[in-house]
């Protein structure tokens, strides 16, 4: 039987969240104008799609997931990158974290938490003097907002903003999407 090959490194899970500068690791999944939701199979290595949004539709911004963390859901936790150009999928990208929307998803009848946290690109320059969500521009984050509305309403889910927060409360939700991803490995084997 022939061994399957591990995953290149920055698609395996121990990948840290955090890195030696203490920015947030971003492994991007869906950049920038992109009309394909793509999702990390870390069983295979490699990026899948996982559905074409409607025409007309694109991702504001480069969205990825958090490596070594878990959200309620059972994915990685999601982050929106400000940054004024897209990346690949793939693309390792160090960010300051600024915030987060904390939000739920109502699916099938089911309620469950799908915060969005976000965070500025290291390398922007556009959103270097952004700090916190509320330095953000307001039409700019009602958009982003909007977009994860329609986006989950045309896949038949609802999605609602309970509260936007500031970078203290988005680093908890690291830290509890990281301490969720210890507890499922732990529980795996």
């Amino acid at each position: 039987m022939t061994k399957k090959p591990k995953p290149p490194p920055a698609l395996r899970a121990e990948l840290p969240s955090w890195n030696p500068d203490g920015l947030l690791q971003v492994l991007v999944d869906t950049p920038r104008g992109s009309a394909v939701k793509f999702k990390l199979d870390l069983e295979q290595g490699c990026y899948t799609i996982a559905h074409v949004l409607p025409p007309g539709t694109v991702f504001p911004y480069d969205f990825g997931s958090i490596p070594s963390t878990r959200a309620s859901d059972g994915d990685p936790v999601d982050v929106l990158i400000l940054m004024e150009a897209a990346t690949f999928p793939g693309c390792l990208v160090p960010v300051r974290l600024v915030g987060a929307l904390e939000a739920e998803q109502t699916q099938d009848g089911k309620t469950s938490r799908n915060d969005r946290l976000i965070g500025v690109a290291e390398k922007s320059r556009r959103y270097e003097p952004i700090r916190e969500l509320i330095d953000v521009p307001r039409r700019e984050l009602a958009s982003i907002e909007h977009f994860f509305v329609s986006y989950n309403e045309e896949r038949g889910r609802r999605f609602r903003v309970l509260r936007r927060v500031g970078p203290a409360r988005a680093r908890a939700l690291v830290a509890a999407g990281e301490k969720e991803f210890r507890r499922a490995a732990k529980a795996s084997g």
